[in-house]
């Protein structure tokens, strides 16, 4: 470890539009009240979180840099070399936890290589949100991201997850754009078996969120609406 270096904080923060600072840890609201350099998806929705966290924050004395999906390994160097000078820093996502599922991470690599201590704090995951509220598998899952938007290599997916989870007895988690999740659960409810169970999370935190587990047979005769909203599914079995 670099003593002249300074550390990389894990911020994080909102699910959604919802809720106050009860929602987060103390720390993690003191340590982004201290903090003046931020690592960021985007610049506006970062300074919208931590309006919410401190109202009072003088934005003037803070530094934001982006570092998105189309941001680089040598990119994540560059911002590290900020913090080598004893300086802290934080890493923001767009939501819950930064570097799950979050760009955020080649960040974290870098600071790893470079000796530059990292610090989790305590905040809202959606996973695992999700997961402990499947009433499947918290023992053993596994998390996939975004599945193959083409027809034929989401259906391969789709089948080799279900087929982990029956015979690992694992649940697999994965992720989808909001405005394709009707289409992924029309694709579920076609590729999986009807003992096959899925939970689905939508909004969690939020007023109107909600997580259910069902069969697939039982999801066949549900007409559920997802909606263009935040969702977690996970397959797994009874």
């Amino acid at each position: 470890m670099n003593k002249m270096s300074g550390a990389i904080y894990l911020l994080p923060t909102w699910l959604g539009e919802h809720g106050g600072t009860e929602q987060l840890s103390p720390e993690s609201c003191a340590v982004a009240e201290r903090l003046t350099l931020f690592f960021c998806e985007d610049e506006r929705s970062a300074r919208r979180a931590l309006r919410r966290m401190h109202p009072s924050l003088d934005f003037g004395a803070i530094e934001l840099h982006r570092f998105d999906k189309d941001s680089s390994a040598t990119e994540a160097k560059r911002l590290i070399e900020l913090v080598r000078n004893g300086r802290d820093a934080g890493i923001i996502s767009e939501a819950g936890m930064p570097c799950i599922a979050d760009p955020g991470a080649l960040i974290v690599a870098a600071a790893h290589e470079a000796g530059v201590p990292v610090v989790p704090l305590s905040g809202p995951s959606a996973l695992l949100l999700a997961l402990a509220a499947s009433g499947l598998n918290g023992q053993r899952f596994a998390f996939h991201g975004y599945l193959p938007v083409k027809p034929n290599e989401r259906a391969h997916a789709i089948r080799a997850l279900e087929s982990e989870a029956t015979r690992g007895r694992a649940a697999q988690l994965f992720i989808e754009t909001p405005y394709r999740n009707e289409a992924m659960l029309a694709d579920l409810i076609r590729h999986c078996s009807a003992n096959t169970m899925l939970t689905i999370a939508i909004d969690i935190t939020q007023p109107n969120g909600w997580v259910r587990t069902r069969c697939i047979a039982q999801w066949r005769q549900e007409a559920v609406v997802l909606g263009k909203r935040p969702a977690v599914f996970i397959v797994g079995a009874r």
